[in-house]
């Protein structure tokens, strides 16, 4: 059985990543694959009693097929709900696409499917001169691309899109998710965006009001799960 990897992008923050990775995980192991994922750098943790935890970590944790300590998943948890790079200033931490790199390289050949979460969008900054796009460049990962579908969003969706492939990186699709209830002429930008992004759309994902993974999971068919296995 092949093992494919993938980095999730979105064209903002709170676009749905990590809602999407886990409905592509759920949608994954219902086709017979072994699931992993990753979430390297999470800015807006909870102190516990086990330490920071960030609540999309523990999503994607909670819905992978490999036994994972949180550790494994989520090696950079910031407390402060800010960008990321602001974040482990203050707390006095280092950020670096090599780091990161490094700790996602053990995770990577342990299922068939995983997916890499990163924060925020593409140009995330991790320090004065990388963004977390270093990330998907050093691992060699195909993006998927998760379009917050909202006014303004196919703007956003070509930028990153460009901005993805000035960048030398594949991109193996991307997901409609709509994030607002009652977005206008929702259909037409669906429609311009499938025109003017020359990759396949991976699914459209409704404005839902159950948001779990398993609900979500189901705008995924098995042709899909197929085509990124391919």
């Amino acid at each position: 059985m092949p093992k494919k990897a993938f980095f999730i992008t979105g064209t903002d923050t709170n676009v749905g990543k990590t809602l999407i990775a886990a409905g592509l995980l759920v949608a994954a192991k219902n086709n017979g694959l072994t699931t992993a994922a990753l979430k390297p750098v999470a800015a807006g943790c909870e102190k516990t009693d086990a330490g920071l935890r960030n609540s999309d970590a523990l999503l994607l944790q909670s819905v992978i097929t490999q036994k994972l300590d949180y550790d494994q998943i989520n090696p950079y948890a910031l407390e402060s709900a800010i960008a990321p790079h602001i974040a482990a200033q203050q707390e006095k931490r280092s950020l670096s696409a090599d780091r990161l790199s490094g700790f996602c390289r053990g995770v990577l050949s342990s299922a068939n499917f995983i997916l890499v979460e990163g924060a925020g969008g593409w140009r995330v900054p991790l320090n004065a001169r990388e963004t977390l796009a270093e990330l998907a460049k050093n691992l060699d990962l195909p993006v998927i691309l998760v379009v917050g579908v909202r006014l303004g969003c196919i703007n956003h969706a070509l930028l990153t899109f460009e901005a993805i492939v000035r960048d030398g990186v594949a991109v193996a699709g991307w997901v409609a998710n709509c994030v607002d209830a009652d977005i206008p002429v929702l259909q037409e930008n669906i429609d311009s965006l499938r025109t003017r992004l020359p990759v396949p759309c991976l699914g459209v994902v409704p404005f839902l009001v159950d948001t779990s993974p398993d609900k979500v999971a189901s705008y995924f068919d098995k042709a899909v799960i197929d085509h990124l296995m391919q």
